[in-house]
């Protein structure tokens, strides 16, 4: 079986998980080549060496420049001229009534034409979009001009900030099938479709390596109680509550203990407004957008791991942290409570709610035989349900039920054949290239 994975950015710090699904995919048998619309999110040199070799075998689309596009429009005006004036009707007609949104897609019909066009060449029918709905429509778009299928995954609770934006309801309708990371995901996306698309929605639960991630001793003596906590800087990950919380445990209470923050983001300036405001410099640190190498050990010294999300869907940072035993804390909104059963696997709390979040963490400080109780129980949960060697098994099956072996077909309509016919043999072997 043989297809393309699109990515908006490969390889991404933030986003190593679907690196390891690549991975995983290949070693089951599935031939699955790589197209990014941006490289690398750090300079060469800042890779990993898995993440060097990744990068010089995904195709990148910006690249290509404009110059890039401008070929692409080009060769399939020429030698597909229906198609192509299809694709681009297709593309204006979801913007709607927002004009606004044109110059976006455009630039999408521009990337759907570059992505088939080298689907083309290398002989694949079937195009998965890896991270989300955002770059499904370039994938849709090209589906229109090209005789391709197209997937995407929707990983959680983001994919609804914007589902209009997103063309989320076009997506869904144009796409061979859907991968939901959980049931709320699938929930949610059955509310927005019609019953005759819900046989599109595939279960298909994320995974973490319990070899990669497994428990390994911790200090016995600390000078505080270490907490961590994993996710972009941004308003959805709930980070001000819990700067709120250690706050209010540091300075009401006088707890000694240390917060971590892994991860990078647009809401930096403010979590460093508010940490100085509240004089937490010495007790908040942040450590910056890691690769899994570095972040392992951040988590082999963490006594507790806290998530106060406003919004998720199946965090990996979670997962990783219940494989490797740590205490987890994360609140009561959809999705979460699909991976952390309250009292039992973790501690949950209503989202914004600082004084109930400071006062777990107060309950794990207090509590030894409670962390330990959680902590082994975390991991059994990721044992049963979030194994990479059952989850990835599961989407490779997914796949194969799906588009199983698709034939190559060549990427012409009746009426584009006559018009490359037309043109000079040389021209037409220079527009293959």
């Amino acid at each position: 079986m043989r297809m393309a994975y699109l990515i908006n950015t490969y390889p991404m710090i933030s986003q190593t998980f679907i690196m390891r699904e690549i991975h995983r995919l290949r070693e089951l048998g599935c031939e699955v080549e790589t197209l990014s619309i941006e490289g690398p999110d750090r300079p060469f040199e800042e890779l990993t060496a898995e993440e060097r070799l990744e990068a010089a075998a995904a195709k990148v689309m910006a690249q290509s420049g404009i110059a890039g596009a401008l070929i692409a429009h080009f060769a399939t005006l020429v030698t597909m001229p229906w198609r192509w004036m299809r694709g681009l009707l297709f593309a204006l007609s979801l913007a709607g009534t927002d004009v606004g949104r044109v110059f976006e897609l455009l630039s999408r019909f521009s990337q759907a034409l570059q992505a088939g066009r080298w689907m083309r060449r290398r002989g694949l029918t079937h195009l998965h979009v890896a991270d989300g709905a955002s770059e499904a429509s370039a994938a849709m778009i090209a589906s229109k001009i090209f005789p391709i299928t197209f997937s995407f995954s929707a990983r959680g609770a983001e994919e609804f900030f914007d589902a209009a934006g997103k063309n989320l309801t076009e997506a869904i309708e144009h796409a061979a099938f859907v991968t939901c990371a959980d049931h709320y995901t699938r929930s949610q996306l059955m509310m927005m479709t019609p019953p005759v698309e819900w046989e599109k929605f595939e279960i298909a639960l994320p995974g973490v390596s319990l070899e990669a991630f497994k428990p390994v001793a911790k200090p016995v003596v600390a000078d505080a109680f270490e907490i961590l906590s994993v996710g972009d800087l941004i308003p959805a990950r709930g980070q001000h509550a819990l700067i709120a919380a250690v706050d209010r445990l540091v300075n009401q209470e006088g707890r000694n203990l240390r917060l971590r923050l892994v991860g990078e983001g647009p809401d930096r300036s403010l979590l460093e407004a508010q940490i100085d405001g509240a004089g937490l410099w010495a007790n908040v640190l942040f450590e910056g957008a890691l690769d899994h190498e570095r972040i392992r050990s951040f988590y082999a010294n963490a006594d507790a791991f806290v998530l106060p999300s406003f919004a998720e869907g199946a965090p990996i940072g979670l997962l990783e942290a219940m494989a490797m035993e740590i205490p987890c804390i994360s609140t009561h909104i959809p999705g979460i409570p699909e991976l952390i059963r309250d009292g039992m696997d973790g501690l949950l709390t209503a989202p914004s709610d600082v004084v109930e979040l400071a006062d777990a963490i107060a309950e794990l400080m207090d509590n030894q035989i409670l962390r330990v109780e959680l902590a082994a129980a975390g991991r059994e949960r990721v044992l049963r349900r979030h194994n990479i060697e059952q989850t990835l098994p599961r989407l490779m099956a997914i796949f194969q039920e799906r588009i199983g072996d698709q034939p190559v077909r060549e990427g012409r309509d009746e009426a584009a054949e006559g018009m490359s016919m037309a043109i000079a043999p040389a021209a037409r072997a220079s527009f293959s290239q």
